[in-house]
């Protein structure tokens, strides 16, 4: 069973849809829509790409030209030829991918100068660095530091479109005083203490927390389903992407 495949054909917004299943039901067919997803999906995912080629020892100008030059190559139209293995998670397609360029690519001395005349994703470069600084304090292993920085990555992207759902709702006033407790165990003194500014009765706020941590859990789902091409790997992915966070 795969994931069902979303659009927003009154918006006409044809890049609105980044499920994985999109791209391979694209096969080896360019389409402005799998096109899209994939290149949103690289945009969402590119840093732990980045952190692990700096925990296989690359400095930071030739992270950024390993992963920027490796982009170019993966959105050509053979980015899904000989890697049927790693299909069903995004995740492990993606890391696979980069390290068959690293093989085959890099240790030829054939990279390209950063731009190369190939089509390049728009990344922030200019937090990169200090992302990976930071990250790098408990030393983990390239893998194992992919993995994490992709969770981090995925619980990114599902607070922001959380943020967005509040806002659009006229809740961003409430969104911005309880985001915290999305993902840390604030007891009901923190609960209190945002009651008042918010002008609500605790009991209120409660509610409030519980159906935020609801839609919160259902995006977290909905995102990870994203990335795979069977709904009904999604628990085992998170065990896998929040085991990463372990010692």
């Amino acid at each position: 069973m795969t994931t069902e495949a979303s659009s927003s054909p009154a918006t006409g917004d044809i890049f609105a849809t980044t499920h994985w299943t999109v791209v391979l039901a694209a096969g080896q067919r360019h389409t402005l829509q799998s096109d899209g997803a994939l290149e949103e999906l690289c945009r969402t995912y590119w840093f732990p790409l980045y952190a692990y080629v700096r925990r296989r020892g690359h400095t930071k100008e030739d992270a950024e030209d390993l992963v920027q030059t490796f982009f170019a190559r993966f959105l050509e139209k053979n980015y899904l030829a000989g890697l049927n293995a790693e299909r069903g998670r995004f995740r492990a397609f993606l890391l696979t991918s980069l390290k068959h360029f690293l093989i085959n690519e890099w240790k030829k001395s054939q990279r390209l100068k950063r731009g190369g005349g190939e089509k390049l994703l728009s990344l922030d470069w200019k937090t990169a660095d200090t992302k990976f600084q930071v990250a790098a304090t408990n030393e983990p292993s390239p893998d194992r530091a992919f993995d994490r920085e992709w969770a981090l990555a995925l619980l990114a992207k599902v607070i922001e479109r959380l943020q967005q759902e509040c806002a659009a709702d006229g809740k961003a006033k409430l969104f911005a005083q309880l985001k915290l407790f999305l993902t840390t165990g604030q007891g009901e003194s923190a609960q209190a203490e945002v009651a008042k500014p918010l002008g609500m009765e605790e009991g209120a706020v409660r509610v409030a927390i519980h159906r935020l941590r609801k839609r919160y859990r259902q995006l977290l789902r909905d995102e990870i389903a994203n990335t795979l091409s069977d709904v009904t790997m999604v628990n085992e992915e998170m065990r896998a992407l929040f085991g990463a966070f372990g010692n």
